[in-house]
């Protein structure tokens, strides 16, 4: 209902985010705190101390965002939460203090799919998409095109059948040696490569599927890492190699996908879709058909509080919350699943 407050709770994995929307007024607060910093001595994710972290940080960062909107806690309506897919522990963190808070202040809680948050964390910008469009989703783990009719209304048009986008950029990254978190540093040294000094295969590319596969990228790498001795210059050309080849895929399905489906709005969102060079080449490739992309702001790309405090607002327009505050997470939930969720 419009002027309801949502406050939103991230932590599936690495970031903890909180937020409070309103409807009818829109984002009023938001907050991040990222873990990189930690993680990037033990080259990824270590997940009890990505738990702990978010125990440490959670509550802090909520006051943080009531101060900024100058709201008190009496004032929120409803509390979203990430419930799954993410690390298990991670997520306890977040559903145990949404529903310790929903239920101290007797309001209802909203256990929220962290992929939908991506897929309409768009929204959040202006201009905004009009349903229906097609959503790419690029994130560490999971690459899906998707067919948005509306809140809830997904079709699964195709995916990874491996290696999702994120982590060929993550693993390939490994190989040249980069640090954590490895696909924005690849990118970063791919802008001192060569263009086309090292051609790298695209699987999948020219089937008739819309599903992806970046396995074979990753080997490909691996043997040209073997094959050449790595300076400065050649690490450079083999992660433009890696990002050009990568963008060839998700540009090309994208362009596909909305030619089967007839659509003309892409939606991309998840952490890859801050990539300067899949931007490029998707706005480039799109409207010179006729279409239009959208993304998110950059600071909403990653994991953030803003887009489940988002979709747990349209969730609560629809009476879908729970109020007798006992929960669970889902580390594995596929986005087709949703709607059986939500079903009381």
């Amino acid at each position: 209902m419009k002027g309801q407050i949502t406050l939103g709770i991230e932590s599936s994995c690495d970031e903890t985010g909180i937020a409070l929307y309103q409807m009818g007024r829109g984002l009023l607060a938001h907050a991040l705190h990222t873990q990189v910093a930690m993680h990037s001595e033990y080259g990824g994710v270590v997940p009890e101390l990505a738990s702990r972290d978010h125990v440490k940080r959670a509550v802090p960062l909520i006051r943080k965002v009531l101060a900024q909107a100058d709201v008190s806690l009496e004032k929120i309506d409803a509390i979203a939460y990430t419930q799954g897919p993410g690390l298990g522990g991670a997520l306890l963190v977040g559903a145990s203090i949404a529903n310790s808070l929903g239920f101290a202040l007797n309001i209802p809680t909203i256990g929220i799919h962290h992929l939908e948050g991506h897929l309409l964390s768009p929204l959040l910008s202006d201009p905004a998409p009009e349903f229906p469009f097609v959503a790419l989703l690029v994130s560490g783990g999971h690459t899906q095109l998707m067919r948005v009719e509306g809140v809830g209304r997904y079709e699964l048009l195709g995916e990874t059948v491996d290696d999702a986008a994120g982590e060929a950029f993550d693993k390939s990254a490994k190989l040249l040696g980069l640090g954590y978190p490895g696909g924005p540093a690849l990118s970063r040294l791919a802008q001192s490569g060569s263009p086309g000094k090292y051609k790298l295969p695209r699987p999948m590319l020219h089937s008739d599927s819309l599903d992806f596969s970046f396995s074979g990228l990753k080997t490909a790498v691996l043997t040209l890492v073997r094959q050449n001795d790595l300076n400065d210059q050649a690490r450079a050309d083999i992660a433009c190699a890696t990002q050009e080849a990568i963008v060839d895929v998700l540009a090309r399905k994208a362009r596909a996908a909305l030619a089967q489906t007839g659509l003309s709005q892409l939606v991309v969102a998840g952490g890859v879709g801050a990539n300067r060079l899949l931007r490029e080449r998707l706005t480039h490739d799109i409207e010179k058909r006729g279409g239009r992309v959208f993304y998110p702001e950059l600071e909403f790309c990653t994991d953030n509080g803003a887009m489940i405090a988002y979709a747990g607002a349209l969730r609560l327009a629809q009476n879908q919350e729970n109020r007798d505050y006992r929960f669970d997470v889902k580390p594995r939930w596929n986005l087709d699943e949703i709607e059986r969720h939500y079903v009381r």
